[in-house]
């Protein structure tokens, strides 16, 4: 099957300003979330994209035999935008999902930051594989680094796919998280991240609509993520708080 945005330019839905969009192929080709970084959070260090063709090769080099996976388990799941030639669920043993990215833009600005998914050590995490066509391998995977590696903290590297069963599937490249980054916050607990994601917003909106979107494209494909079902309970609970505070102050 192929597996692509149903927008082939610019945004879906509505555009920035914390309305909801998502990223399609043609953004992506286009090369401007380089600049709805910048609008964010001018002060980003962003990877170029001469760095990201050279992690690009580095991790080419280290293929193994068999057919190219990408593994989704954030925005891959419900936004895939990806040529595929195959899609099925499967598992990583090793790594668990968790927001320990700490991010400025497109979900988050400098003044308030937010978190990106990542795959952390330990664990285990069930996702959506995605299996490419040989020769569309190098042109979907420069996609998938202007849209993984816009700032630097995850780290693409190879990891075994099994299915529910356990039975082999393949290998995949997978966007992990590097612990000695700066941009890692993985000590937060589970309050500080609902805090972050119940305040943050970019141009690509809200960290919380990211948080929702996942939570309903991991059900859809029948993944049922308990850590992520109490996040976005307390998420509800910060922002009906908040708006609750606003509308007092509004009437006094």
């Amino acid at each position: 099957m192929t597996t692509r945005n149903a927008e082939p330019d610019g945004f879906a839905e509505e555009q920035g300003n914390g309305a909801g969009s998502v990223l399609t192929r043609g953004l992506l080709e286009s090369g401007l979330l380089d600049t709805l970084v910048a609008a964010d959070d001018p002060m980003a260090r962003r990877v170029t994209e001469i760095e990201r063709l050279a992690s690009l090769r580095e991790t080419l080099a280290l293929r193994p035999d068999g057919d190219v996976w990408v593994f989704g388990y954030g925005s891959l799941v419900w936004n895939a935008a990806i040529d595929a030639v195959e899609k099925r669920l499967a598992r990583v043993v090793g790594w668990h999902r968790a927001f320990c990215l700490s991010i400025t833009a497109l979900r988050a600005t400098a003044e308030q930051p937010g978190l990106m998914l990542s795959l952390d050590r330990g664990g285990q995490s069930c996702g959506v594989a995605y299996r490419l066509a040989e020769d569309v391998v190098e042109r979907e995977l420069r996609l998938l680094w202007r849209r993984e590696m816009v700032i630097a903290g995850y780290v693409p590297r190879w990891v075994p796919l099994v299915d529910a069963e356990g039975h082999g599937i393949g290998t995949a490249i997978a966007f992990t998280t590097d612990a000695a980054h700066p941009l890692y916050a993985g000590g937060l607990g589970e309050t500080g991240i609902a805090h972050r994601l119940a305040t943050a917003a970019g141009s690509l909106g809200s960290n919380a609509e990211y948080l929702d979107r996942t939570c309903d494209g991991l059900q859809a494909a029948g993944i049922f993520d308990p850590a992520l079902g109490r996040l976005k309970d307390e998420v509800r609970r910060i922002r009906r708080a908040s708006r609750g505070r606003s509308a007092t102050q509004l009437a006094s």
